[in-house]
């Protein structure tokens, strides 16, 4: 196999992640295909594969740390203004869909979404940055990767 086929599959590992916009998991279920198939052809391919599936398993878990923090923000919001006192005796408790709960959840909610929508901006970098450096023929390695496959 030719070196400039190595590099274009080491790119489609890493532009397939583009996938997830048309077909469910298509950011786990490409690059996984690809280095599966191709992994034994060349070790330039099986590092870029390795370095594609580690980043797309640390954005997993970095979105399920971000939605797991947002979690109080829409719990308070939904309860408003009730406290621990009205929750455990259960007398006044009340859910107040017309009424927002304040501006520290307004607040702690916009500060989630904007760390989701910088995150998710700077993913788009780190793809596009990791295509180019494997077209080349270069090594990358993403930034912020759990090394989940070694």
């Amino acid at each position: 196999m030719s070196d400039n086929n190595h590099k274009n599959i080491a790119t489609f590992m890493h532009l397939g992640i583009f996938s997830r916009y048309i077909i469910p998991f298509g950011n786990y279920i490409i690059p996984i295909l690809l280095w599966t198939v191709n992994k034994d052809k060349s070790g330039f391919i099986d590092r870029h594969g390795k370095e594609a599936i580690n980043f797309q398993l640390s954005i997993l878990l970095y979105t399920i740390i971000l939605g797991t923090l947002s979690i109080p923000f829409f719990i308070f919001n939904l309860f408003g203004d009730t406290s621990l006192l009205h929750i455990t005796h259960l007398d006044d408790l009340h859910i107040d869909f017309s009424h927002p709960g304040g501006f520290r959840t307004l607040i702690g909610a916009s500060f989630v979404g904007i760390i989701a929508l910088i995150g998710f901006f700077i993913e788009i970098v780190f793809i596009i940055s990791a295509a180019m450096k494997a077209n080349k023929g270069e090594e990358y390695k993403y930034p912020l990767t759990i090394r989940f496959i070694k």
